[in-house]
């Protein structure tokens, strides 16, 4: 009798511990060769979304990690050219000229930076969801003990984790090598050249706000592929739209007047972006660059009118950060009405 207790204890001992250890690896919560079923870093959730995007997602951390070494290393060179070459004025563009021999090298990088949101948006935003959808993991995942509360923050979060980890580390690494020599590189046009979307926070709001459009976006359509198409042609648009229509508007324009006949032009401050031009009567009024410049009658036409000054529009370096922090803003905002969507309509419509 004492053996057949001793049978039956343990037998159901093994049955215990085989349901627990089945519940563990069905939680995630059990590491494969870890001592003692001793949690991770990531388990549950969190570690089923790593497990199927690792590949994505490693790239991603590995091209962070190249690129911040190649930015380290391209500072060495600028910060050597710019030690024996103050780049404080450049009144005659000789220092411009000069610096022409690293147009090429922050060419490549920001054109680097600048296609790293729309890749974000595409490759990992678009297929977050709706890879899911398309195989039919998803309702494997929420008809088991997984709320779709836990699901849709364990799939959102450490994607989007990694993706402003990444932007963020590439953004300010390259801003560490871009900012001594600002009136510089991409010939000192800050604004439409490209420093303005790849430093500071522009890059890792564009980011987000990509792979927010994306995953949405995937969630609609539930086929991967379309949503990556889908992802691109909304990257194209919005790129249109905040070059032409956001960017030139996160600033007030500033102004600088002189004489019409004036040969020496307007005298900028350094490193400022030169927008737009006009003629002006004395009291300010603007008319078009083009106004009275009939070569038979533009001498009585700008009497006529009063016009007596030429006008230039710019923007000043000064104001680049407060522009970048408020076009930052308007991205997050919109990336954060995307997110709301995804997690109400993962709650109000069947997956």
């Amino acid at each position: 009798m004492k053996t057949t207790d001793t049978t039956d204890t343990t037998g159901t001992s093994g049955r215990t511990g085989g349901t627990t250890g089945a519940d563990d690896a069905a939680d995630g919560n059990g590491l494969t060769g870890t001592a003692g079923g001793r949690r991770g870093l990531l388990h549950g959730l969190p570690w089923l979304v790593w497990r199927r995007h690792r590949t994505l997602l490693c790239a991603a951390l590995l091209a962070t990690v190249v690129g911040c070494i190649t930015f380290a290393y391209q500072r060495i060179g600028v910060q050597d050219f710019l030690h024996n070459h103050p780049a404080t004025s450049d009144p005659d563009g000789e220092l411009l000229t000069e610096f022409q021999r690293y147009g090429s090298m922050f060419s490549s990088d920001l054109s680097f930076l600048e296609s790293l949101p729309v890749l974000a948006g595409i490759f990992l935003g678009a297929p977050l969801i709706a890879g899911e959808l398309e195989h039919g993991t998803v309702k494997l995942v929420t008809t088991q003990s997984v709320s779709r509360t836990r699901w849709i923050a364990a799939a959102l979060g450490l994607p989007l984790a990694v993706a402003v980890l990444c932007s963020t580390l590439l953004s300010a690494a390259f801003t560490w090598l871009w900012a001594p020599a600002h009136g510089l590189a991409a010939s000192g046009d800050w604004l439409t050249n490209g420093p303005f979307d790849a430093t500071g926070p522009v890059p890792v709001a564009k980011t987000l706000f990509l792979t927010a459009c994306g995953i949405a976006l995937g969630m609609l359509i539930k086929r991967v592929v379309p949503a990556m198409a889908a992802t691109l042609a909304l990257a194209l648009v919005t790129s249109v739209v905040w070059a032409e229509q956001i960017r030139p508007r996160l600033g007030t324009l500033r102004s600088v007047s002189y004489p019409y006949d004036s040969d020496d032009g307007p005298s900028l401050p350094f490193a400022s972006v030169r927008m737009d031009d006009w003629v002006s009567t004395a009291d300010g009024k603007l008319y078009g660059f083009s106004t009275c410049t009939d070569s038979g009658t533009a001498a009585a036409c700008r009497a006529k009118l009063g016009i007596v000054n030429r006008v230039t529009q710019y923007f000043d370096y000064e104001q680049m950060a407060g522009m970048q922090w408020l076009g930052a803003g308007i991205l997050l905002a919109l990336s954060a009405v995307v997110l709301a969507f995804i997690v109400w309509r993962t709650h109000r419509r069947p997956l």
